[in-house]
Parts: C-alpha cells; structure tokens; sequence
C-alpha cells in the first residue's frame, strides 16, 4: 500500500472529536451548540425528507430567526418528545435484555473529524461496547399517530438521522431500537451505506451553505414551511411588488391559479359522491363496499355558552376582560 493510499485510510478511520461535553450542559446552552451545525437528528430535514419539519423551519433555527418559532415544552407531557426522553433509558436497558449488548452513554456533541466537513454534528443516544458487529444504539417511541410510520421498518427520516451518525463517528453499523405504542421492542439493523452517505453529505453541504450565506432556501408546501413564513414575515408593509415582468413567479401564479380551479372542481365532485351514499344509506351508521366502508354518525351532543345572550345580560364583559388576537396576514388570490 502507497503512502498516499495509507493516509487516505488513516483519515477515513478517524474517530469523531467530542465538541462539547453534555453532563453539566443546559438545555439553552446545548441548543446553542447545535445551531453551529447540522446534528443527526436534523440531517432529513436539512435535505428535505423529514416529515415534521421543512429545510425553511430548520433554516430559521440555524441563523437565529426562531424566535416567533412555536418552541415545543420539554416538560409538556402531552409531548412525543417528553415521553421519548423519559422513556429513553427504559427502551436502552430493554434493548441489553433482549440483545445482550451492553450500552453506555457518550455525554457529549460529536463533531465529525475532517475539518471540511466540521459542521457535522452528531448526538448518539447510546455507544454499543464489546460486540464488533454493531457499535451505535438508537432509541426511539412511536405512539398511536407515529407507529404509521414503522409498519415498513424504519422509517426514511430515522434512517438518514443514524447514516449521518454513522458518518459522523466512521462506524460501521447501528441498531434501531423502538418502543411501539408503549408495549412493543422492535430492533432494526442498519449497516452503513457509503453511496448514501457520500450523497448525504453532497446535500447537507448544500444546506449548509444556505446558512453561512444567509440565504433562505425554497419553501416546499409543508406546514412547517407555512409557519416558518409566517414567522419570517408576519407583518406587510403596503408595498405594491410589480412580478408582470418577472416569468417564472407569473408562471407560478397562472399554475396557482389553474391547481385551485383544479381543487375546486375536484371537491364538487367529491360532494357529490359523497351526498349519494348519504342519501343511500338514511338512517344506516354504517355501510360497506367492496373496496372498504364509510360510516355516518350522529357526535355526541356538547355544551357551550351563547354568547349572544350572555352579552345582552352583561355588555361590559368585553371591557372586564380583553382578550387581544393578533392579526396575521391572509394570502388572497385575485384573477
């Protein structure tokens, strides 16, 4: 072997530095650290596949525009990532019972080791010891809603999260190990993929740069986008923007336009469909055909309060108590 090709090997085996110790770290201050990269767990959003938040979202994260960002409470209990923290160390001791792999904790921010690629950051929750054909534990909790996600196996945006944490570390392998609906383990294996991480990195990259340029890249239709624009622009300031000359925006408005027709057109027809079953079935609660089945039900009947006749008997409730909604600005198409 050349000395050349043994340098080359030297650096593909180096293991990850540890940036910053987490044993005395806040939750502020870690949060801090990440925004100087890209860890595991934002790795599919940062190329686009995470299914809860946009490259737009995460964009505002990294260059400190989250502010108006709805921030998740780590103590709220009706919270996945609540349970997930809590339930973290319970999934690991039942991955060692069901395996036999002893786990211990890394208790710190794993940066990769090439300096070209040092804004790649890694958080493993667990370090596999004493076993050589796995060497990274991932916990996970799925709920009622999430366990959708795992009937195929692992889902794409938890597997792109451990090749990045393989990447990270240059380890070879890593265990997926899930906690379904609160009383179902589930392990999946997943070995590292050399193409997919060299692609990986070719797209983090990309990210990357939208960060250190402060460039903002492309919303791409997800809720996430939608409220990360709404956070990025929440006020208008009464200018007229003229886009006549501007083809590729006047080509998307006369698409924009052409997709609602489309969705208006599409939602008649859906009511229409949807009014002949009713009227079919009457009073039936439920009916069945032979690709599946509908039902119509009656909800149970709640308590509210008439507002109307609450104001008339007291009109200076209003005033006793002020409740100020800020506005927010509506997207209005005019033809």
């Amino acid at each position: 072997m050349s000395i050349a090709e043994r340098v080359v090997r030297s650096k593909a085996n180096r293991p990850a530095l540890r940036l910053v110790k987490t044993n005395d770290l806040n939750r502020e201050d870690w949060l801090t650290v990440r925004k100087n990269g890209i860890g595991s767990s934002d790795a599919a959003a940062a190329v686009g596949l995470n299914p809860y938040q946009s490259q737009l979202e995460l964009w505002m994260i990294k260059t400190g525009r989250d502010g108006g960002l709805p921030k998740i409470d780590p103590n709220d209990e009706s919270s996945p990532m609540y349970w997930g923290t809590l339930l973290e160390p319970i999934v690991a001791a039942h991955y060692t019972k069901r395996t036999g792999n002893r786990v211990r904790k890394i208790n710190a921010v794993l940066q990769h080791p090439d300096p070209d690629k040092a804004w790649m950051l890694a958080n493993i929750d667990r370090e596999i010891i004493g076993v050589s054909d796995v060497q990274i534990l991932e916990c996970k909790t799925a709920g009622e809603f999430g366990s959708r996600l795992w009937r195929d196996g692992v889902p794409e945006y938890v597997q792109l999260q451990v090749q990045h944490q393989l990447a990270v570390t240059n380890k070879a392998s890593a265990d997926v190990c899930v906690l379904v609906c609160g009383q179902e383990i589930r392990i999946h294996r997943i070995d590292r993929d050399d193409a997919l991480i060299a692609r990986l990195i070719e797209l983090e990259r990309q990210f990357w740069h939208y960060v250190e340029s402060d460039t903002p890249p492309p919303a791409d239709g997800s809720d996430s986008a939608d409220v990360a624009l709404r956070c990025l622009y929440p006020h208008d300031s009464g200018n007229r923007l003229d886009l006549t000359h501007d083809r590729d925006l006047s080509s998307a408005f006369a698409d924009l336009v052409a997709v609602r027709d489309d969705i208006s057109a599409r939602e008649k027809v859906e009511a229409e469909l949807k009014q002949k079953i009713q009227q079919r079935m009457e009073d039936a609660s439920t009916a069945v055909f032979e690709t599946g089945s509908v039902s119509w039900k009656r909800s149970k009947d709640s308590r509210g309060i008439d507002m109307a006749s609450l104001l008339k008997d007291q009109p200076d409730i209003p005033q006793r108590y002020p409740l100020l909604k800020p506005g927010s600005r509506r997207f209005l198409v005019t033809t």
